[in-house]
Formats: structure tokens, C-alpha cells, sequence
């Protein structure tokens, strides 16, 4: 016998639900808090009270501070492939993947999660002993994501490897520059459009020179 659920009964999660809305919540809530407050002023204190948590429940899931801020990392790491992969099947001209790859990459950088990100790695840098320790293995998956969707999205381009590993550094040199003057300048900042079209240009002219 079949049992209906009445229209105001709950469904109950499983513990993976659970576990991972509880994690979303505490991510979430450490990304608004170093976006608003900064990372100094970013408490465990003040993660647990926005996530609606303890800290035991924190603990059970990273281990301390550190280890939340190591998985907010990770987890930019995921949104950061997650808004690339589907261009992965992109059959369009070489001027459209690249203004695509453009448009997608600088959303990431543009974020408040990689705000967020910039400042954990920078604070990791001043502390080289933790970093070298718990270095994430996220940095080199991001790496190899973004050279993945490239090769794949530029696929057509004759220039040597050498070349394209040249040009991926000055993109992601551009973008980061861009966010970092961005965050400089607080929320009155205004997007460089300008750069952003200097950056499409030199990629489309450079990719084209001697593509297929």
C-alpha cells in the first residue's frame, strides 16, 4: 500500500542533504562575512551566528577556522569550473569562444567568492609555515581546469604550447589585476570595459595568428 504525503507534511532529508546544507551554510556565511566585514574582522564567532550553527557542528565538519577557510577555497575552486565546463561543447567562431571564455572567467573574478579567496591566500602567504603544511591541492586542479577548457575552446590554434601557457598567464595576470583594482577601489568601482575589450583583442589577434 502506497502512503500519500498530506500537502503539509515534510520530506524528510537524508544525512547527505543535511550534511551538505550545513556546509553550504557555513561557507557561505564565512564568504558574506570577509565580503562585508573583512578578513580580520571575520570571527568564528560571527561565522556560527550568520550560519545559524554551533561551533561543535563547525568543528565536525572542518576541524577549526583554518580548515574553513581552506574549504572555501575548494569551493571557489568548483564555482570557478563549474561556470566554464559547459563551454567545453562550444562550436562557435574563434572571436565568440574567446569573448565566452572571457565573459565566464571574469564573472569569476569579478565575484565575491574570489574577493573572498584573495584575501584567505593572502593571509596563507604571510603564514608560509601553515601554508606549505595544508597547501590546497584546489590551486593546481584550478590550473589545470582552466588548460583544459582552453585547449579545448582553442583547439584550432597552431601556436606552440609554449605560446598558449604565455598567453593563459597574461589572461589570468589581466583579470586578477582588474578584480584586485576593483576591490581597491570599493563599491563605487566602476568595470573596465575598456581593459576587458583589450584583453578579447589581444587574445582574438594572438589565438588567430596562425589557427587552422
Amino acid at each position: 500500500m502506497r502512503v500519500h504525503k498530506g500537502p503539509g507534511r515534510r520530506v524528510r532529508r537524508s544525512h547527505a542533504e543535511r550534511t551538505a546544507d550545513t556546509r553550504g551554510r557555513i561557507l557561505n556565511a564565512t564568504i558574506d562575512c570577509i565580503s562585508e566585514l573583512g578578513f580580520q574582522r571575520t570571527t568564528t564567532q560571527e561565522i556560527t551566528r550568520r550560519a545559524g550553527v554551533t561551533w561543535g557542528a563547525v568543528q565536525h565538519h572542518f576541524g577549526d577556522k583554518d580548515g574553513i577557510l581552506l574549504a572555501v577555497l575548494e569551493d571557489s575552486f568548483r564555482r570557478f569550473e563549474a561556470r566554464l565546463e559547459d563551454l567545453l561543447s562550444a562550436r562557435t567562431s574563434l572571436a565568440e569562444r574567446t569573448s565566452l571564455f572571457l565573459e565566464r572567467t571574469w564573472q569569476h573574478f569579478a565575484s565575491r567568492e574570489y574577493a573572498s579567496t584573495f584575501e584567505i591566500l593572502v593571509d596563507h602567504l604571510r603564514r608560509p609555515d601553515l601554508y606549505r603544511a595544508r597547501e590546497p591541492s584546489w590551486q593546481a586542479r584550478m590550473f589545470r581546469a582552466f588548460d583544459r577548457v582552453w585547449r579545448s575552446l582553442f583547439h584550432d590554434s597552431r601556436l606552440s604550447r609554449a605560446r598558449h601557457r604565455v598567453l593563459q598567464h597574461y589572461t589570468i595576470s589581466v583579470l586578477s589585476g582588474l578584480a584586485s583594482t576593483l576591490m581597491l577601489e570599493g563599491p563605487g568601482a566602476q568595470l573596465r570595459e575598456g581593459e576587458l575589450a583589450l584583453l578579447e583583442a589581444t587574445l582574438v589577434r594572438e589565438l588567430s595568428a596562425r589557427a587552422v
